[in-house]
């Protein structure tokens, strides 16, 4: 047992704070609903053209409102109640994901109304994911913080493996109206779990900067912070260039020929392989050159994305896995960056980094969609998997060429 507890995911946090474990719950139902509507809106798309660029502009729908809504998340965070805010979110979320059931019943709507109401979904969402980071401090303490965030990364990639398995087994079954209507009851429940939550009122102590004041005093933290900022670029790369999930509904239905029950295999298959690798993430708090592990993390991430895009046709098993491990590297990598982020950042600008961290998170993907889908369009879509690859390595090797300062980065003790 005494070497399982080095191994397995430390599960302390939810012991010792009662309202960390009623946001825990509701942060994982939430996630639920996110990826059901994430699974739900392409496969829907693409169903309505029949092509991988419109699927792909779903995610440049998505940008400019993530963009916005977590810079507005990083103005308020630090200056107003984080649960109130959090709630926020989660009604708006709720309604849009209400508003999505009702297009889908009306047989053939719109892709421009798909888009809008995706792109609001992506505003909520970007709004309550930093806020939520911004809360773990204060709810479990630092000396929690370690096992507090990696087991956050497990309610990511428990959602990420259950809802889009869910989501191909309804879509298979009962329609995307009821997939739709499956996360408008995951937002409700998680509703009621974080009304439980004390208030989160701020922590810092005198009167925070408000407005682009505080988003300014965040972004000029980071640049000033080149172990920071680097983190941020080196996320942006993996995602931008080997994110291929804009290529997953294509793979799925002219490639492999598996149907939405592989589209939903697909979609749950990195995260089946993050799930596995936070749930034995007991080591990470040993590591103290965590800018070389994200290093060698987004390499991997890169290295298994351009064998995934060489898989044949009847190996489908063998391309589940190699999504399964790039899940694996990028939970590595995402637990490292946060990691950094929560020792370098003041605790009175934690909520606003924290903001631009998820900025940069669930953007890049976004841009990955529209670049995956254009290269595909341009060439073919086993071509836009495998260059995205490799240049996502390449990008690694730039970065480190230009600035090695993440790649030397130390944690100033064994966190």
């Amino acid at each position: 047992m005494a070497g399982l507890r080095g191994v397995i995911v430390d599960i302390a946090p939810l012991r010792s704070s009662l309202d960390y474990r009623r946001l825990w719950v509701g942060d994982l139902l939430a996630s639920t609903a996110h990826e059901l509507v994430a699974v739900a809106v392409p496969f829907q798309v693409f169903l309505l053209t029949r092509s991988s660029l419109a699927v792909g502009l779903v995610g440049a729908a998505e940008l400019v409102p993530l963009l916005l809504g977590s810079l507005a998340a990083g103005a308020v965070v630090d200056a107003h109640d984080r649960r109130r805010l959090i709630l926020i979110a989660q009604v708006g979320a709720g309604a849009s994901a209400a508003l999505l059931a009702l297009l889908a019943s009306a047989g053939s709507p719109p892709v421009g109304a798909i888009y809008a109401v995706a792109a609001v979904i992506a505003a909520f969402a970007s709004i309550e994911a930093p806020v939520r980071n911004a809360s773990i401090p204060q709810l479990v303490g630092t000396h929690y913080l370690p096992p507090a965030l990696a087991l956050n990364q497990i309610v990511g990639q428990v959602t990420a493996l259950a809802g889009p398995a869910l989501a191909g087994i309804l879509l298979a079954t009962v329609g995307v109206t009821a997939v739709y209507w499956t996360a408008v009851a995951g937002f409700g429940v998680a509703l009621v779990a974080v009304l439980r939550v004390r208030p989160l009122p701020p922590a810092a102590s005198g009167v925070p900067a408000r407005g682009w004041g505080a988003v300014r005093e965040g972004l000029g933290f980071a640049r000033s912070t080149p172990v920071l900022l680097s983190t941020f670029v080196i996320d942006l790369n993996a995602m931008i260039f080997g994110m291929p999930r804009a290529l997953f509904p294509a793979l799925a239905v002219t490639t492999y020929h598996v149907g939405p029950d592989g589209l939903g295999l697909m979609y749950a298959a990195p995260g089946a392989g993050a799930l596995l690798g936070a749930a034995v993430s007991g080591w990470v708090g040993g590591v103290r050159r965590q800018g070389l592990a994200v290093v060698v993390s987004v390499v991997a991430w890169g290295a298994a994305i351009a064998a995934f895009g060489l898989v044949p046709r009847e190996w489908f098993p063998l391309a589940l896995v190699l999504l399964a491990a790039a899940g694996w590297a990028d939970v590595v990598s995402a637990v490292f960056r946060n990691t950094i982020l929560q020792l370098v950042a003041p605790d009175a600008m934690r909520g606003r980094l924290s903001a631009l961290h998820i900025a940069v998170v669930t953007s890049g993907p976004r841009v990955g969609d529209v670049e995956a889908g254009t290269v595909a369009a341009l060439t073919s879509v086993r071509f836009s998997v495998v260059s995205g690859g490799l240049a996502c390595i390449a990008g690694v090797a730039l970065m480190h060429a230009i600035t090695p300062v993440l790649a030397r980065y130390r944690a100033p003790h064994a966190t």
